[in-house]
């Protein structure tokens, strides 16, 4: 189902959020030319077999207008939760989402390593995490940015804001993690606590 080759990372499109364009910076005119620009750098990486992970804030229309703009993207959509997404979650968009969770830990087989990678997906960044001492990834949205990276942390902000607004496929995080020093102390690690 999943492979390294067709799974791929995004979060916080703020579909419809007049406001995120200013307090992040974004660089559109307006939401109707957010919305389009984002429906289009989605699509150009994303096919109708792939399976994008949302860490969630996908929209704030209204469950309408939000269920027309997800029938627009590519893809088998996963949702995991944000604190907005209530129209996402809404009766008439839930359809369109395989699932929608709050915390999920995925384990893909990577193939080109002949090695098993886990990747911890939340909405919200956590400083430890299943495995964390042992390379597993985390991905997290929520802050447009904001948290600095930590180059010693196997884990990153996938949203948007830091991804040209568009998913990012396994091969791109595997060589942003490839470029981190991560510390392995810690309880997990043996550490005495």
């Amino acid at each position: 189902m999943f492979t390294i080759h067709n799974t791929f990372f995004t979060s916080d499109h703020h579909f419809g959020h007049k406001n995120i364009i200013r307090y992040s910076s974004r660089p559109f005119a307006s939401v109707e030319a957010m919305d389009a620009a984002m429906i289009e750098r989605w699509n150009a990486v994303i096919g109708p077999q792939d399976h994008v992970f949302h860490l969630g804030d996908v929209s704030l229309h209204g469950p309408e207008r939000t269920a027309e703009l997800l029938s627009r993207l590519n893809g088998h959509i996963y949702l995991l939760q944000g604190n907005h997404d209530k129209s996402a979650t809404d009766r008439q968009c839930r359809g369109r989402f395989e699932w929608t969770r709050d915390l999920f830990d995925l384990r893909l087989h990577d193939e080109d390593e002949d090695r098993r990678q886990y990747i911890v997906l939340c909405h919200y960044a956590m400083r430890v995490w299943n495995r964390s001492f042992h390379g597993a990834w985390h991905l997290y949205g929520h802050s447009h940015g904001t948290l600095g990276d930590d180059p010693c942390s196997l884990s990153f902000d996938i949203g948007v804001d830091c991804h040209d607004f568009r998913p990012l496929s396994y091969a791109e995080v595997k060589a942003i993690m490839a470029r981190k020093q991560p510390r392995r102390d810690g309880p997990e690690a043996g550490a005495e606590v």
